[in-house]
């Protein structure tokens, strides 16, 4: 990483791997904050860092405790030892990311938090707005202020002027205290405001006169209150739809999408299933003394999915496997249980039908996608297996070394992602054959 110094026998060791990661995610992650160490050095850690420690070994093994993360990896060049070695650098309520379009969201987002214009931030449920909204306000001159996320949808409406704008006492009945309210519980720092869609009309038009006059008016007195906040908001529903709706308020919807940014679902992101899987076994891990790592098998399984509960979805998978995987060192296909009946991604097929949506002509050029090609390598290895153990599925699980269920699964699941398998054990994948 920028600013780590180690030894040359480090270099040697660990230097392939510790400059992927560098190069992936550097920027994202705050050195001074970590010992990064080979696992013979015996050396005193320094003070107020976590150690992470890296040792070249035959399997992937993965340990922690309170101050320290221990990491066996046998290729630098693996999807696994990356993966491992992001989630254990990232600190709590770090953003974790390997995936070009995520690396290239927060980029931006580090760049908007040098200034002090409001943000909107949208995306689909799930994928992590309020961990990219406190990334930006660790990385702008408010971070030494308060944080404070308000949850529109969260709160009783009835209750949601006098807790976002403040109260005297005695404004209503009830208010037996006054109280500041989550702007004033802000100021000289940053107000997120998550589902904003949800607030009230009637709110909206006081919320975009406190912005705009950077002061608010608690309920029951008559004297504005300056303030110095900064509004970061979250939206999950599309708020142009909503203003043209008449649900949301067209001038606060402008004074919040000053500039705009788009968090991807999930399925839009692969590259960081892996790290994000790995931080959540580090973090849910009920022997943290022995972490179980993901097989390879495993992986492809969570990248093929469609992810419809993004981040939230792979934590419960990942607290899941964890669980049924608790007397092994390996998280296997048949510990991953997702929370709807599972759908694989095609790539080629979502192409195929935003093209034929736009009137274009479709030709197999996809086929060559690193995505496409894991899904065709998955059911050619299927169906030979078929084949060798003569269609019997009991068999080929075992030759496979997984259940005759997952089996299943994953012939149904090939099906749905344009993969045909046939009586015949013969398989044919859109844009390509076996």
């Amino acid at each position: 990483m920028p600013g780590l110094t180690f030894s040359p026998e480090f270099g040697r060791l660990h230097g392939p791997l510790v400059q992927r990661a560098s190069a992936v995610a550097g920027g994202l992650i705050d050195h001074t904050d970590i010992d990064l160490r080979d696992h013979a050095d015996t050396a005193p850690a320094r003070s107020s860092t976590r150690t992470v420690t890296l040792k070249r070994s035959s399997a992937a093994s993965l340990s922690h405790d309170a101050q320290r993360v221990d990491i066996g990896y046998g290729d630098p060049l693996g999807e696994t030892a990356l993966a491992m070695l992001l989630a254990a650098m990232a600190a709590p309520g770090d953003p974790i990311a390997a995936d070009p379009l995520s690396l290239s969201v927060l980029a931006l987002a580090e760049r908007i938090a040098a200034s002090n214009i409001p943000v909107l931030i949208n995306g689909p449920t799930g994928t992590g707005k309020e961990v990219l909204s406190r990334f930006i306000h660790a990385r702008s001159a408010r971070r030494k202020g308060p944080f404070v996320a308000v949850n529109c949808a969260a709160m009783p409406e009835t209750m949601l002027e006098a807790m976002l704008f403040g109260h005297r006492k005695g404004a209503f009945t009830g208010a037996t205290e006054a109280s500041e309210g989550f702007m004033r519980a802000a100021n000289g720092g940053t107000l997120l405001l998550d589902e904003i869609a949800e607030l009230p009309l009637s709110l909206q038009a006081k919320l975009l006169r406190a912005l705009q006059e950077q002061e608010v008016v608690p309920i029951g007195s008559t004297q504005a209150i300056p303030l110095d906040v900064r509004v970061i908001a979250c939206a999950n529903r599309d708020l142009p739809t909503e203003v043209a709706e008449g649900r949301f308020r067209a001038d606060l919807f402008y004074r919040l999408n000053v500039f705009p940014l788009e968090l991807p679902a999930l399925k839009a992101r692969p590259e960081d299933i892996a790290p994000l899987a790995y931080a959540m076994a580090l973090r849910h891990a009920e022997t943290p003394g022995r972490v179980p790592c993901f097989s390879e098998a495993a992986l492809v399984m969570l990248k093929l999915h469609a992810w419809p509960g993004n981040v939230r979805e792979l934590e419960n998978v990942v607290r899941r496997a964890l669980l049924l995987a608790f007397d092994s060192d390996v998280i296997a296909p048949q510990h991953i249980v997702f929370d709807s009946p599972a759908r694989l991604l095609s790539p080629f097929e979502d192409e195929r039908r935003s093209a034929e949506a736009a009137g274009d002509a479709v030709t197999p050029d996809s086929k060559g996608r690193l995505s496409n090609i894991v899904q065709q390598s998955e059911a050619r290895a299927i169906v030979e297996t078929l084949e060798t153990c003569g269609g019997n599925r009991q068999q080929a699980a075992r030759e496979l070394g997984i259940s005759e269920r997952t089996l299943r699964y994953r012939l149904a699941s090939l099906r749905e992602a344009g993969i045909e398998i046939g009586r015949n054990c013969g398989a044919r994948a859109a844009g390509g054959r076996r």
